[in-house]
């Protein structure tokens, strides 16, 4: 948690950046929580609640966290699951698993892999990203055209057609006045006015004003004030749903974090501590699903205007959470004439801003691999879902990665009976080759070594059919791990099952250690163990 002068320095400008945050984060907070089905008050309780917890324990002082397009995508098709196969409790059990989202969260952050949580290849990350985006935007057009939005992708992409046909054109009109509003709205103004509140204001003030008759689907009635408690809830027979969906959302809303909090190092100068963030975020989404409110993450677009509004420490974060917290208090009559089509159209100019438009553009310019990597993943994303998108992306990614570090870690190795490859060879290696007269092969390890790079080994090792003596020098091996391990030991029992006589060299330590563990030196037999090349009894009087 921050100390009191962390929260004290710089208190106007804290106090100005977090205003403008709330101010922008309240039509998004509307917007998502319409989407996800849980209501626009779930989408405003998990603004207040993520943003003002997020800011107080979290590790990157100037992060705007709440509700964002990725988190409410993974929210939306847990609220229809839940709903669908339990619509007493439903919407309760969706709830709960945001709870045990921030839970995992937290473990994983006192487990400190904050480090390794963006270690995806990026991509993995790009693909998802603009998978994400994709979801948004095809989930969207339903409610922009005046209609319902479908629960799924395929379900929204089967009714476009009709949706078409039946046009509600004065919620489009609505819906492309907001589009023309949040792609269009530019200069100095755009940071004092930010085009989702105008776009907000405007877009509703023109349907009441000019369209006060149409048949325009509306927010309607809202219960918005203090949130009350929500009891956890389960059965039994969804719990590996609800454990899925919590490890989905926990890991997506720490990687979305993650990154958000690189972008505010880059604009702060500063350093952020993404285990302590994993926390805060953790503890946010743990209440956030206590209180029903959506699951969030740091918001890279609030949390860019939030410092350049002089935001730079936790208190903007807490300013936020109060700015949208009085909003709930006394305002929410103001949110039930606001037309579906307006937050349609907020909500697709966030799912374009997802899209990795500088990767998707260069598609076709980039090598064959990495661009049908991040293909492949948009795909899976959109139509299957995104923990096999990524667990798919990072796996081939890893394969790929594998085999080329086996080729690398090949370059490690010196494969030579004094005849062939001798170039790696040192002088004292050469003589002891030589005084086995080309019967000995030797191999030596000088770096950390995969157990990858066997196969590629053994094809090298072909080419030496001949020898009686397999030399294995360990001594300046860098790292002997269990696949470095294994691999001796496979090469070792071939060996020996040739007949060819083995002999260890540079056991000292570590190396001996792992090696005696899988029982490779009893079968070398200790005679056979030396610590230095030039102990060899056959190099006596060469060294």
């Amino acid at each position: 948690m921050y100390s009191r002068a962390d929260f004290g320095s710089n208190v106007a400008a804290n106090i100005t950046g977090g205003i403008t945050a709330g101010v922008i984060a309240l039509p998004l907070a509307l917007a998502f929580g319409i989407a996800s089905g849980a209501g626009a008050a779930a989408g405003l309780y998990g603004a207040i609640v993520v943003g003002f917890f997020a800011a107080v324990f979290g590790g990157t002082p100037s992060q705007i966290s709440g509700p964002t397009g990725p988190m409410t995508v993974i929210m939306t098709a847990m609220v229809v699951q839940f709903s669908a196969a339990y619509p007493d409790q439903g919407l309760a059990m969706a709830f709960t698993t945001v709870s045990l989202a921030g839970l995992l969260q937290i473990l994983m952050g006192r487990l400190q892999l904050g480090r390794y949580i963006i270690m995806v290849p990026y991509p993995v990350i790009s693909g998802f990203m603009s998978g994400i985006g994709v979801i948004i935007i095809l989930l969207q057009i339903g409610p922009l055209l005046g209609h319902d939005a479908p629960d799924k992708v395929l379900a929204a992409v089967v009714a476009l057609p009709a949706q078409v046909a039946t046009l509600n054109l004065p919620a489009f009109a609505i819906g492309v006045l907001t589009l023309l509003i949040v792609f269009l709205w530019r200069g100095r103004v755009k940071k004092v006015l930010p085009a989702p509140l105008v776009a907000l204001v405007v877009g509703s003030l023109a349907a009441a004003v000019f369209l006060p008759d149409a048949s325009i689907p509306r927010i309607g009635e809202v219960s918005v004030g203090l949130p009350s408690l929500h009891l956890p809830a389960f059965d039994i027979d969804a719990v590996q749903a609800m454990l899925g969906g919590a490890i989905t959302l926990a890991v997506l809303g720490s990687i979305d974090s993650l990154l958000t909090s690189l972008v505010a190092d880059n604009m702060t100068g500063t350093q952020h501590d993404s285990d302590r963030e994993l926390v805060g975020q953790g503890v946010g989404n743990f209440i956030a699903g206590l209180v029903g409110g959506l699951p969030g993450a740091g918001a890279t677009m609030r949390t860019m205007v939030n410092i350049r509004a002089g935001g730079t420490g936790p208190l903007s974060g807490a300013t936020h959470a109060i700015v949208l917290l009085a909003f709930a208090g006394g305002l929410g009559f103001l949110i039930e004439s606001i037309p579906l089509a307006v937050l349609a159209g907020i909500l697709i100019k966030v799912g374009y801003d997802i899209l990795d438009l500088p990767f998707l553009t260069r598609l076709h310019r980039l090598p064959r691999f990495p661009a049908a990597l991040m293909t492949l993943v948009m795909l899976l994303t959109v139509f299957v879902d995104l923990i096999t998108a990524v667990a798919v992306g990072v796996f081939i990614k890893n394969v790929v990665t594998l085999d080329k570090l086996s080729d690398l870690q090949l370059g490690n190795l010196v494969l030579s009976d004094g005849v062939t490859d001798v170039e790696g060879l040192h002088r004292t290696e050469k003589r002891v080759l030589s005084a086995y007269q080309g019967s000995a092969l030797l191999l030596r390890v000088t770096g950390p070594v995969s157990y990858g790079v066997g196969r590629g080994l053994v094809r090298r090792m072909r080419q030496f059919s001949e020898f009686k003596v397999l030399i294995v020098d360990l001594k300046d091996a860098a790292l002997i791990g269990i696949s470095t391990s294994l691999l001796v030991e496979n090469l070792i029992d071939k060996a020996m099952s040739d007949g060819a006589e083995v002999k260890l060299i540079g056991l000292q330590g570590h190396a001996g250690t792992e090696l005696a563990q899988l029982g490779i030196v009893d079968r070398v037999g200790s005679a056979n163990c030396f610590n230095r090349l030039k102990d060899l009894p056959a190099a006596d009087g060469v060294a």
